[in-house]
């Protein structure tokens, strides 16, 4: 016989389940995009149960496709091959030296590291890249100037298509697709791509529920050293506002913007929501009480 505590403990489990039935009913067969990088990826044991988790919702009939960038671990190959980082308005510039190295980093370490965890818990994961199979394809990408002249980025691109069939073919046979942030121009080129945009790109083509980006921040503050001005909701109105009164600055105003274009494609809710949390994405999906900030129209 059950101790009492045991028994409460056991019912608890029970309550979260039921709540969480309804999200999973409501989820079912819809595809959300995942993006996963920055000083997140740093965090071994929190990729690993962030990886634990996308299996979950993948066993539960979500389709979850993560895109990946891994500016950390570029920098530190690029340091080992002497090659100085340069950023042109937030973007490393990428020479055709920068490239081989972010492309090798991306595809072949970051994107394979992945792909082998979600197995390794017995998940089955499939990594697409010009390495594999392409899915991503893009055009070279220029920012205006401070006087509106092109600024030239070298091999940064932008995603412009994706290869949908294979994305739900493969979403479809219960893989999880990983996707890291290069796209291949019309030549067959490598380009470098924002991660944030890469994924922002791939919900809004395939019209996904939910863009997630995984950050190392608990979601959008009014104030960042309050944790009480945390927004757990806004508009996109709002958004634009606070982009304007210069509150959201810095490396969350393309992702916000990413995430606003995501938006008035289609796709259902945005989510930023810290990485570090256990079980920040399935406590943001599937409760009541979202713990990070959802945008919507």
């Amino acid at each position: 016989m059950s101790s009492l505590p045991q028994l409460e403990d056991a019912i608890r489990k029970a309550d979260v389940l039921l709540e969480a039935l309804h999200w999973i009913r409501q989820f079912r067969d819809r595809h959300v995009v995942i993006k996963l990088g920055g000083s997140a990826m740093e965090e071994t044991e929190a990729v690993r149960q962030f990886l634990t988790d996308v299996i979950f919702m993948e066993t539960v009939g979500m389709r979850p496709i993560l895109v990946h960038g891994g500016g950390k671990a570029i920098n530190a190959a690029m340091a080992k091959a002497g090659i100085p980082p340069r950023f042109v308005q937030g973007r490393r510039y990428t020479d055709d030296a920068t490239l081989e190295i972010v492309a090798q980093v991306l595809a072949g370490d970051i994107c394979q590291a992945l792909v082998d965890e979600i197995n390794r818990q017995g998940g089955d994961a499939i990594g697409l890249s010009y390495q594999t199979i392409n899915c991503l394809r893009g055009r070279r990408l220029t920012l205006p100037g401070p006087n509106g002249e092109p600024l030239d980025l070298g091999r940064v691109g932008e995603v412009t298509e994706i290869d949908r069939d294979l994305l739900l073919t493969t979403c479809r046979g219960g893989r999880i697709p990983v996707l890291p942030s290069i796209a291949l121009d019309e030549q067959g080129g490598k380009l470098n791509v924002n991660a944030d945009t890469a994924a922002a790109a791939v919900a809004r083509l395939i019209q996904a529920e939910k863009l997630v980006f995984l950050s190392d921040v608990p979601g959008i503050f009014l104030d960042r050293h309050d944790p009480a001005t945390l927004q757990r909701h806004l508009t996109a109105d709002r958004c634009r506002e606070l982009i304007a009164q210069g509150i959201i600055d810095a490396g969350m105003v393309p992702k916000v913007e990413a995430a606003l274009e995501a938006l008035a494609a289609g796709v259902g809710k945005v989510h930023i929501i810290d990485a570090r949390i256990p079980h920040s994405v399935l406590l943001e999906v599937y409760s009541n009480e979202g713990i990070g900030t959802e945008i919507v129209l």
